[in-house]
């Protein structure tokens, strides 16, 4: 079949009265199934490579997760176990040579330490009890609080108060004792004693540094900043007089709470240190001891941050009951 264009030239029809395609219209319709056809190749083989990209990822964290600890984190000293003494020497990280150098005190040689032992389990219990009654009295709403007995600092709401100034404006001087003074001025001294034996350093040299404070965590969800307490940190860069830092555990890891263990981050695999009333873990400042607390999962955890610095310049002094 066959019709007239406008100009008069027979056009061929198809048997459904439809103009004929010419050949080069043929060609280009096979070009253009061509290019479908490749289309829809490159679009199964992304679909393919999509999908076996998500099966190994799937994999690789089913595999990591049932590693548990052996996926890069080792337990330094378990809360099961008791030692007198564990030390693990690092490299002085180059952060020092930045820094005044202090003789007889700054680390020349630098790493961590557990001691069990170092003060008794009714010491402990007695500073638990004094981090009870300050804490009482205040508290973040999120999920970390502290209590500073030199300063007065205390956590209270989203920011903080002075304890000192609360009492004496309630003229209430019942929370804590000279006794409760004594007793944590015994302990500061022991600790640091214990610091200086272990690091060579000549102990009138190694001053008591802001902040040392106690410390509660729970797993209440941070409000502030200041509840952040997971992020790893370096305390020389942190609060600049640290020069050794200590702590002083007063609950129980797994037992009084869970998560919260103190984690050393390392190049090879992090490692644990698992909180045992009446422990102390101690290391020198620098970025040889990145480090964080996990997140408190259920339960309360409380310590003390001891802190020390080489420079007279940052010592604070002993507290004391407030007259």
């Amino acid at each position: 079949m066959s019709a007239r264009s406008r100009r008069g030239k027979r056009v061929p029809q198809d048997k459904n009265g439809a103009p004929e395609k010419t050949e080069p219209e043929l060609q280009k319709g096979h070009s253009h199934q061509k290019d479908l056809q490749r289309v829809q190749e490159v679009t199964t083989k992304r679909i393919l490579l999509r999908v076996t990209f998500i099966v190994l990822t799937l994999g690789i964290v089913a595999l990591l997760s049932g590693r548990g600890d052996q996926s890069g984190l080792t337990t330094f000293v378990k809360q099961d176990e008791t030692v007198q003494k564990r030390i693990l020497d690092v490299p002085c990280s180059k952060d020092y040579k930045k820094y005044e150098h202090f003789e007889g005190c700054t680390p020349r040689r630098c790493g961590r330490g557990v001691m069990d032992g170092l003060v008794t389990q009714n010491e402990a219990a007695q500073l638990l009890r004094i981090a009870k009654r300050g804490l009482a009295l205040g508290g973040s709403n999120g999920g970390a609080s502290i209590l500073d007995l030199h300063s007065g600092a205390l956590s209270k709401g989203d920011s903080f108060i002075n304890l000192y100034q609360m009492m004496k404006s309630n003229k209430d001087r019942s929370v804590f004792s000279e006794d409760d003074f004594s007793l944590y001025r015994r302990v500061k001294n022991r600790i640091r004693s214990a610091i200086a034996e272990e690091f060579g350093i000549q102990q009138d040299r190694l001053h008591l540094t802001h902040p040392t404070f106690f410390s509660r965590m729970t797993s209440r969800a941070a409000k502030t900043v200041h509840d952040e307490y997971w992020h790893p940190h370096i305390d020389k860069e942190t609060y600049g007089s640290f020069d050794y830092t200590s702590l002083l555990y007063l609950t129980d890891y797994s037992r009084d709470f869970t998560g919260g263990r103190f984690v050393f981050v390392d190049k090879e695999a992090n490692s644990t240190v698992e909180p045992r009333t009446g422990r102390v873990s101690f290391f020198t400042s620098g970025s040889e001891n990145l480090h964080f607390v996990e997140k408190v999962a259920s339960g309360t955890r409380f310590a003390i941050t001891v802190s020390f610095s080489c420079d007279p310049k940052h010592a604070i002094a002993d507290p004391h009951l407030k007259s």
